[in-house]
């Protein structure tokens, strides 16, 4: 059985949380923090994590989702 992406569950959780928030990144704080903080320990070892790089300090909804 091929393993999931290790940071799916945090992408996941983002989409759900701006569906229900109209888009509006200030109000998924906490689940783009959860995102961030798997994308630093999973650098490099899955595809959900591209959009997510260091760089991003904001939450800007251009960038984060």
């Amino acid at each position: 059985m091929p393993q999931k992406e290790p940071c799916q569950k945090q992408a996941c959780a983002i989409q759900r949380c701006s569906q229900a928030n109209k888009y509006i990144a200030s109000l998924c704080e906490d689940v783009i923090q959860a995102m961030r903080k798997c994308c630093e320990v999973h650098a490099g070892e899955n595809s959900v994590c591209s959009g997510f790089t260091k760089q991003h300090k904001s939450t800007d909804t251009k960038t984060v989702l």
